[in-house]
């Protein structure tokens, strides 16, 4: 869910303070100038996305001859691969390129993807042949094919990847007022939630019933488009410059640690350096006692420190708030872990429900009726998703500070949508219990008893999502906050690739998987993911109850 996943970014930004001045050369760009290119650009390249993302698995099954649960598979592969990456996106834009660069030179990689998807469904030796009508039999990709599919699929995951969290930062520091910030971000999450059910809709629809090289064409123009426009803005912004990266300071405090070992930790705060606190006069506490090692890092010894202040060798000498910012990281890493189980279920359910739709009666009303598309299944969830986070702002946070007299922590919320997520994978394994009957019973299901699912998890998501992120950027070093949502993307990156793992693990020990899932029993797949979620549930409740926020909510 491409687009829950940036509402948790743009969350994460909102919070941030004024930013800082402009500088002389940029005093006369950005503002509201740059709104139409950068928003453009967005509506674009989420279009683009969409169209491959939300119908991976049939396109796998359709044009490669891929057996289900393998394209089910891949398809995990390929998500996890979109969260994880723009982690590295940030980074680089941040340390090395700047977003403007980051951003156009992944525009470009993910038009070149889309091409190469072109070709193979234009292309007759790219793609293996269709399936005989009636025959069981198909003809699988060759190496080759397998080898340009692939290749495709890459380079649209790194392109999308890398515009992911720079677009949202890139367009924020072109306002130097927050009230301004505010409505880009509201703006910023309409356009992203229109151009992802437009693609999940219209462009899914293309796909599934005129043919896929008009669908991937219409993917191709919409990031040319999208390209195009952002790249005609380029006059007008407002360039930020790359800084050092945040990670190289908390490497540091471990290098160094290691390096002074056999020092004496002491208990007198006048050993420790602190940096520019200690030069402006300002009265500094020792560093507190948990992993105590890492106090080593601040100790200060002969020749660490020049005779104006500052560090003689940084590879020997850090401040004391670097060595907190590292602790900070580590006490909340638990925490950040329990989101990676609690995302792996919704893996297995969002690829399992595309399964699920293709072996039901997809029309809406009757056979004559309207035919869903079996990827146009997140379209609920979206939707669930959009309306549970309106609800839960203007009236169920309302209600709850009333009744408790102080707004609900990010915990509460994080834990709320563990239930919620524990929830929609019983309902998921209750409505396949159903399916399945009917499927032998020779009388297909509607496609609409499948929305509940879609529906409960997507609910459950307007409380996790936000509650991550606010609690992340929260609890995160000073040193990270640009990256704290970041965190939440590579949490659901490696969550997809565990979903991986897990149903490569129950196709391996049982026959619950086949490739037509009517002869399987995904219901009980259903119900190993609810006894996941009850786990990490209980394991998530043990470390919230022991981790303390340095930033309590009032």
């Amino acid at each position: 869910m491409a687009a829950l996943h940036d509402h948790a970014n743009i969350a994460s930004l909102a919070g941030d303070g004024e930013p800082p001045p402009p500088s002389t050369a940029d005093r006369h760009r950005g503002g509201w100038t740059t709104f139409p290119f950068v928003i453009a650009c967005v509506a674009g390249l989420t279009l683009a996305a969409g169209g491959l993302v939300n119908n991976l698995i049939v396109f796998l099954i359709n044009e490669f001859n891929i057996e289900s649960v393998d394209a089910a598979q891949i398809n995990n592969v390929f998500n996890g691969c979109v969260n994880l990456f723009p982690l590295i996106g940030a980074v680089a834009a941040d340390s090395l390129l700047g977003c403007f660069s980051v951003i156009w030179i992944s525009s470009l990689i993910s038009l070149l993807g889309f091409i190469l998807l072109l070709l193979t469904v234009t292309v007759d030796n790219l793609s293996p042949p269709g399936c005989k009508t009636g025959s069981n039999f198909c003809i699988p990709p060759s190496r080759t094919q397998y080898a340009v599919l692939y290749t495709a699929l890459a380079l649209v995951s790194i392109g999308v990847a890398g515009t992911r969290f720079t677009l949202v930062t890139m367009g924020a520091n072109q306002f130097t007022k927050l009230k301004h910030q505010s409505t880009y971000f509201n703006w910023y999450f309409f356009s992203l939630y229109g151009a992802s059910f437009v693609s999940a809709t219209g462009i899914v629809y293309v796909e599934d019933n005129v043919s896929w090289g008009w669908g991937f064409g219409i993917c191709i123009a919409a990031n040319v488009i999208g390209l195009a426009l952002f790249l005609i803005g380029s006059p007008f912004y407002c360039h930020d410059k790359p800084q050092a990266s945040p990670f190289t300071s908390l490497l540091r405090v471990l290098i160094v640690s290691v390096r002074k070992r056999k020092a004496i930790i002491s208990s007198e705060a006048k050993d420790y350096y602190y940096g520019d606190h200690q030069s402006k006069g300002i009265v500094a506490e020792a560093p507190t006692k948990s992993f105590r090692s890492l106090n080593r890092a601040a100790l200060k010894a002969e020749g660490d420190v020049e005779t104006n202040g500052s560090i003689a060798k940084p590879w020997r000498l850090c401040s004391v708030q670097q060595v907190e910012d590292l602790k900070n990281l580590i006490r909340i890493t638990p925490v950040w872990s329990s989101s990676i189980f609690l995302s792996t279920p919704i893996g297995v359910l969002l690829s399992l429900t595309v399964l699920q739709a293709l072996a039901t009666d997809r029309h809406v009303a009757g056979r004559r009726s309207f035919q869903l598309s079996a990827g146009s299944m997140i379209v609920f969830a979206l939707l669930a998703t959009a309306l549970g986070v309106i609800l839960t702002d203007r009236f169920l946070w309302p209600v709850w500070r009333k009744l408790r007299g102080k707004n609900p922590t990010a915990l509460q919320q994080i834990g709320i949508g563990h239930v919620l997520n524990i929830a929609s994978m019983a309902v998921a394994a209750l409505v396949e219990s159903k399916r399945r009957g009917s499927a032998t019973s020779r009388h297909l299901m509607s496609i609409l008893w499948l929305v509940p699912q879609m529906v409960v998890v997507g609910v459950g998501e307007a409380f996790h999502f936000p509650g991550q992120v606010t609690l992340y950027y929260q609890e995160f070093p000073s040193c990270l906050k640009s990256l704290s949502s970041a965190m939440v993307a590579m949490a659901i990156g490696l969550a997809y690739y565990l979903s991986t793992a897990v149903v490569d693990f129950i196709r391996r020990i049982t026959d619950w998987l086949p490739n037509d899932i009517n002869d399987g029993r995904v219901d009980n797949v259903y119900w190993v993911m609810v006894v996941i979620g009850v786990i990490n549930f209980g394991y998530y409740l043990v470390i919230s109850w022991l981790y303390r926020c340095k930033n309590v909510q009032v």
